[in-house]
């Protein structure tokens, strides 16, 4: 898995009193989700994260947040956001507060059931 073990360990350390989040290697990178919910992840040494729909424009303005574009469409919604952009303890607790705050509305994604 290529993705940045520090920015990991800063992550759990800014959930840790969301118990419990689940961690899981997806996407070519560690993805954590909040009630059952994609909520933050990494992939390489970008942040991604889930957010508000209605705020993306907005926020996708601020310097190093863009667009994630993984599968190769944009997806509004979903935002990477840049090492430089969470240098610090505020930064990134900032993008990771937009998250949470939109995990609560947030659908489920539909689990195929198992036959």
């Amino acid at each position: 898995m290529a993705y940045n073990e520090k920015l990991a360990a800063r992550i759990r350390e800014a959930l840790v009193a969301l118990y419990p989040i689940e961690e899981k290697e997806m996407m070519g990178g560690l993805s954590f989700l909040y009630k059952g919910k994609m909520c933050v992840g990494i992939i390489k040494d970008e942040m991604m994260c889930r957010i508000d729909p209605a705020i993306h424009d907005e926020v996708t303005e601020k310097p190093g947040c863009r667009t994630m574009d993984f599968t190769g469409r944009p997806m509004k919604g979903w935002i990477m956001v840049a090492p430089e952009a969470i240098k610090t303890g505020k930064d990134l607790g900032y993008w990771i507060g937009l998250a949470v705050q939109w995990n609560a509305k947030a659908k489920s994604s539909s689990k195929k059931k198992k036959k």
